[in-house]
């Protein structure tokens, strides 16, 4: 075989496997197109007719020591044999033998060309259906036995191949019997024979052309196309609710690996269920795609066959406030008495709740749904009173309620007694004489007018305690002018404590009775004395006139004294001066009067 027919040989073996792919990619998007899923071979035995056309040329050296050129030649006349395992409808492993032979004798001139090649090989096919036209692509690996220059062994080497070809199904056999159109390998071998004489190296590009029948036994069918749905529980939730999903793939093949996958807002979960967290979502209508995909699981992972899809959809309803309600127990109440408050509230989505209280008068205490409101301090009337309720998502919701605070009954009225006590206790002033009480002798000074005085006042007041165990009477001790400002505030606090001391001796208690002592601060003028005189129901008009005469010693004499206070109604002694009594001279008497004290004498 000459260069330009191997030339051509190659171009021929090119352009079929060009042809081979574009067929191959067609068939392929016309079965993914049409949903192709007819039954195929799992084994498939071609026997057929080969030609093969290598190229290469080894120089070898010859005993007189020229060189002489070794040609390969085409072969014409060969045969070939190739058994297919697939383990599903695109691929499978392919083992193929091959025998071409020719006998010449030496070339003329200086060429000597045997060109015998046979050999084995094996590797992967693919196939790619459609219909009953089935292309194939396939990658192989062997050795090739070949020819070798003269006075040579034949020698096993190493041979790659690549090519392709397609098949045509014919209804003979009930479809077992196929014609292979063409089959177009390109081949690569290295032969090696050796240095020295009739030795060399070859590295051998070849082209191989081949046609035959084959044989289908078996078959694949295609796997169960399988389904997928999958649902939401609830389908419709308030934002914060979970939702569960649940897929169900039909169809699957339990030797066979299954996976799963979910997408959408909130959705996670790798296996048949998932979960939804619809927390961050907004009110609407959402939806989830399922998927499955079942396979085998290999060294380089999961080899899908089948893919199925499904959704379902899930919606967020806007979340309803709550609604609370309030009654008051009892619904009116004496001032300082409580009431009850008692407030039920009502989530649609039985959110937690919390209540607070307020009141427009008195004071509300609680943090459940239940309050107490005390009236301590409210006024009389109605007090409204406001339940409030929050959930978790902060809306919330109030109601009115009130509280009747009742006005206190009227105090009870003093008893007749009371009543007869409080007129007996016509008060009057303790007077006493010059300089009275002393240093010396602070319990006297009281004479005997002034002893009935206050006998009489300690008998009626140790009756009215009963009635009025809190009152006191309040003792205010003075003084005339005469004398220093402190002497006679010591004075002053002298009577005042004599006055008392009486009125315990008669057994008034000591805490019922207050004292102070004045000195001479609350002065009486002679104009208040002249009408205290003409005011006294007890002096005629002579006896008025007379005492009018000697006004300035009335005057003192009205000075010397001790004011009584009755203190649950405010009630003071009267200042009347007792002209009638007996002793009432001895009060009016000058005698021994007071020097003013110097400084030193303080």
């Amino acid at each position: 075989m000459d260069s330009r027919t191997l030339k051509s040989a190659f171009r021929l073996a090119a352009l079929a496997c060009v042809a081979l792919l574009s067929v191959a990619a067609s068939a392929q998007s016309s079965s993914q197109a049409s949903g192709q899923s007819d039954t195929l071979s799992k084994w498939d035995i071609f026997a057929g007719y080969s030609y093969l056309a290598p190229k290469a040329t080894v120089n070898t050296l010859t005993s007189n020591g020229t060189t002489l050129p070794f040609v390969y030649r085409s072969v014409d006349w060969g045969s070939i044999l190739s058994v297919a395992r697939y383990f599903n409808k695109y691929v499978g492993v392919e083992a193929i033998g091959d025998e071409h032979i020719v006998n010449e004798g030496p070339g003329s001139g200086s060429t000597y060309s045997n060109s015998n090649f046979s050999g084995g090989s094996g590797g992967v096919i693919f196939r790619f259906p459609s219909g009953d036209f089935i292309p194939f692509l396939h990658g192989l690996a062997g050795a090739e036995y070949a020819d070798g220059p003269s006075l040579q062994k034949d020698k096993w080497g190493p041979a790659l191949t690549a090519g392709g070809g397609a098949d045509y199904n014919t209804p003979l056999f009930n479809h077992h019997l196929a014609i292979r159109v063409f089959q177009a390998d390109y081949q690569y071998i290295h032969e090696n024979w050796g240095p020295g004489v009739n030795g060399g190296r070859a590295n051998i590009n070849a082209a191989r052309l081949s046609t035959g029948f084959v044989y289908h036994i078996g078959s694949i069918a295609p796997p169960t196309p399988i389904t997928m749905a999958c649902s939401a529980s609830p389908s419709t939730v308030y934002p914060g609710d979970p939702v569960a999903l649940t897929g169900n793939a039909g169809g699957l093949d339990p030797k066979l690996n299954t996976v799963y996958a979910w997408s959408g807002n909130g959705v996670t979960g790798s296996g048949s269920t998932a979960k939804v967290d619809t927390t961050s979502l907004a009110p609407g209508t959402y939806t989830v795609k399922c998927g499955a995909k079942q396979g085998k699981t290999g060294k380089e992972g999961l080899k899908p066959w089948q893919n199925a899809e499904g959704s379902t959809t899930f919606t967020v309803k806007q979340f309803d406030p709550p609604t609370v309600s309030c009654v008051t127990n009892p619904s009116s109440v004496k001032p300082g008495e409580a009431a009850t408050i008692t407030a039920t509230g009502v989530s649609p989505q039985n959110r937690p709740l919390t209540y607070t209280y307020s009141a427009a008068a008195g004071t509300i205490n609680g943090t459940g749904n239940s309050a107490t409101f005390n009236s301590t301090g409210a006024p009389t009337g109605p007090v409204a009173i406001t339940c409030n309720v929050a959930d978790d998502k902060g809306q919330t919701a109030s109601a009115n309620t009130e509280a009747t605070v009742l006005a206190p009954p009227p105090p009870p009225g003093p008893s007749p007694e009371q009543v007869r006590l409080e007129s007996r206790l016509a008060l009057h002033s303790i007077f006493f004489p010059t300089d009275k009480p002393s240093k010396v002798n602070p319990e006297g000074g009281l004479l005997d007018s002034q002893k009935a005085t206050l006998a009489s006042l300690a008998s009626d007041f140790k009756s009215y305690l009963q009635f009025k165990p809190d009152a006191h009477l309040i003792l205010t001790g003075h003084t005339d002018p005469r004398g220093s400002a402190a002497y006679n505030m010591a004075l002053s606090d002298r009577r005042v404590t004599a006055a008392k001391q009486f009125l315990v001796d008669q057994g008034i208690p000591a805490s019922n009775i207050e004292t102070t002592g004045v000195g001479e601060e609350r002065q009486l003028s002679a104009d208040d004395v002249k009408a205290l005189v003409d005011q006294n129901p007890d002096l005629s008009d002579a006896l008025k006139t007379r005492y009018m005469h000697n006004l300035s010693k009335i005057v003192l004499a009205q000075n010397r004294r001790v004011d009584v206070t009755l203190s649950t109604t405010g009630q003071q002694s009267v200042r009347l001066y007792p002209f009638n009594a007996a002793d009432a001279m001895t009060l009016m008497d000058e005698k021994a009067p007071v020097r003013k004290a110097t400084k030193k004498a303080k």
